[in-house]
């Protein structure tokens, strides 16, 4: 597999270069497939560790009764129902995704969950963010900036809506140490899509996801990306070996 170089009018899609104006439905068609069973190959993939990290998220975000928070790409609502919890019935907790498909199944989860009062969904694109400037005193995006077709907006568009003071938390795979990656990517290429095929009957999505990480933005990049957009205080700590990083950034 090679990475294709992509120009003006086209991006990344897994390795595929694909029109810029096409990905977000490519995105779209990928979790789509996967809404049902994507809790289940959550834990499949990571051994369960996917929990701790989004644990170690939200506390990382210290987050205190009556604030308001974002979660971006926030799917079926791992972050935002431990966010609900924290915030309680003064906060309020805003689950966002493109995807209509990962937000019913996130909304029927966060219902049996018993997070009602404090909680509002919104269909949303990160790019482009629909609320009011200085909205949120969090944001937080979790395995779900790589999705984004222009992450520069994104970031901008988070620093926007996050109020003076606020701390964005990014959550992301990322480039793990050198002694890592051998075995991660044997694993990647060749064990998750397998698994996508025999739990999710979907292999080609579970090889793009294994792709679309391989294209995202390393560690120093993405803090480079941040201090870009106007976060600043930026920094990040590595997981598993940097597998995954946690970024966290301020708007002040």
């Amino acid at each position: 597999m090679s990475k294709q170089d992509t120009s003006a009018d086209s991006t990344h899609f897994g390795y595929r270069s694909v029109p810029v104006d096409e990905k977000a439905g490519l995105v779209r068609d990928v979790f789509d497939s996967v809404a049902d069973r994507y809790d289940v190959m959550n834990d499949l993939m990571s051994a369960g560790l996917h929990r701790l990290w989004k644990r170690y998220t939200v506390e990382a975000a210290a987050v205190r009764p009556g604030q308001r928070v974002l979660d971006v790409a926030g799917g079926t609502g791992d972050l935002t129902r431990q966010f609900a919890r924290r915030v309680g019935s003064e906060g309020l907790v805003v689950l966002a995704d493109i995807n209509a498909a990962m937000l019913e199944r996130g909304r029927q989860r966060l219902v049996d969950a018993g997070v009602a009062g404090n909680l509002a969904i919104a269909q949303a694109d990160a790019e482009n963010l629909p609320f009011a400037d200085a909205s949120f005193d969090r944001v937080s995006i979790a395995f779900g900036l790589r999705n984004v077709t222009d992450k520069e907006a994104a970031l901008s568009s988070m620093h926007r809506v996050l109020a003076p003071g606020g701390m964005v938390l990014i959550l992301e795979f990322s480039k793990p140490v050198a002694p890592l990656r051998p075995a991660y990517d044997l694993y990647s290429f060749n064990v998750l899509p397998l698994i996508g095929k025999i739990v999710a009957r979907d292999e080609d999505s579970y090889r793009y996801l294994a792709e679309s990480i391989r294209m995202h933005p390393d560690q120093e990049t993405l803090l480079g990306m941040m201090r870009d957009a106007g976060f600043e205080r930026c920094r990040y700590r590595n997981l598993a070996g940097g597998i995954v990083a946690l970024h966290t950034g301020y708007h002040v």
